[in-house]
């Protein structure tokens, strides 16, 4: 039985035609070591679940996260929760984390799998190497973030090891943001290093699902509170701003991996994703007047 060398996961909501890209990418990629693909569905509505069940070539897992069962509204679990049921389940010695909403520039995977293995064939004790990665449309550097000064892996490539070592992803205490930042200062104390990649380049959509990022947003001040809560007594009493810097890469993509984005065309999902967005604000801004008036 052929075992993977890579397992390459993602998580994926409501965005089939960035999903079919992404997987394009994956597919197209160049990979001649053996790789498994895991996605795990969030319960999506527009066909998503349907065509990754018919992909022969991908392990797909739904865990619904939207919606209700029984009567009753689902409880919506964490980023964290859904990357740890990919991660727990995949084979490789490897596992590259990207999401529904990038795409690899040809040899990425490839570039990172040669890099891990020469590092580690070095003796150095390394547990993650994160990918250099740019959003478009609105910006043109490519930059890998650091937290405290150390590496942060937005998309890149983990030992699968190492995250069993340090106990996965915390799942509990972030709901979406953070999480992978603690997990790479996880690993750093821990002892293993984190390093950057720049022949490992990802392009990422910033606004592939506005209304998914519009729920994520609403546990943003909670997350970033737990964040620094957790590190701060480590590094210093240190703001948002003071705790972020970051690595900049100069990269011209000979094979426009961008253009691979789906077109821009109005559908009527987006339609009513624009519409739910609208009441979502209105729904909040009612929410601070009726605060305000019982508290005057």
């Amino acid at each position: 039985m052929t075992v993977p060398v890579i397992s390459i996961v993602l998580g994926s909501y409501n965005r089939i035609d960035f999903l079919k890209a992404t997987l394009t990418s994956v597919r197209q990629n160049g990979i001649d070591v053996p790789y498994e693909v895991i996605a795990v569905d969030g319960g999506s509505t527009d066909g998503s679940v349907e065509w990754l069940v018919k992909q022969k070539d991908i392990i797909t897992i739904v865990q619904h996260n939207h919606g209700k069962w029984d009567g009753q509204k689902l409880e919506r679990r964490s980023w964290g929760y859904f990357m740890n049921i990919a991660f727990q389940a995949s084979h490789g010695k490897y596992i590259l984390m990207i999401s529904d909403d990038c795409l690899l520039v040809p040899g990425t995977v490839l570039n990172g799998y040669e890099g891990f293995e020469q590092v580690l064939a070095e003796g150095r004790k390394v547990g993650a190497m994160a990918f250099y990665w740019r959003n478009y449309p609105e910006r043109q550097k490519y930059w890998v973030i650091k937290n405290y000064g150390i590496i942060n892996v937005n998309h890149g490539m983990y030992l699968k090891s190492a995250l069993e070592q340090v106990g996965w992803i915390d799942e509990n205490t972030f709901q979406f943001y953070c999480a992978d930042g603690d997990l790479c200062l996880r690993l750093w104390a821990a002892g293993f290093e984190i390093l950057d990649n720049p022949k490992c380049i990802v392009e990422h959509y910033s606004h592939a699902n506005e209304l998914a990022r519009e729920e994520n947003s609403l546990t943003v001040k909670q997350d970033f509170d737990a964040f620094l809560s957790r590190w701060n007594p480590r590094f210093g009493e240190l703001t948002l701003e003071e705790i972020g810097s970051y690595l900049y890469l100069e990269f011209q993509d000979d094979h426009q991996t961008y253009r691979q984005f789906p077109s821009g065309r109005v559908s009527w999902n987006k339609i009513m994703v624009w519409i739910q967005l609208k009441i979502n604000k209105l729904y909040r801004r009612f929410r601070r007047l009726l605060s305000g008036s019982q508290g005057a």
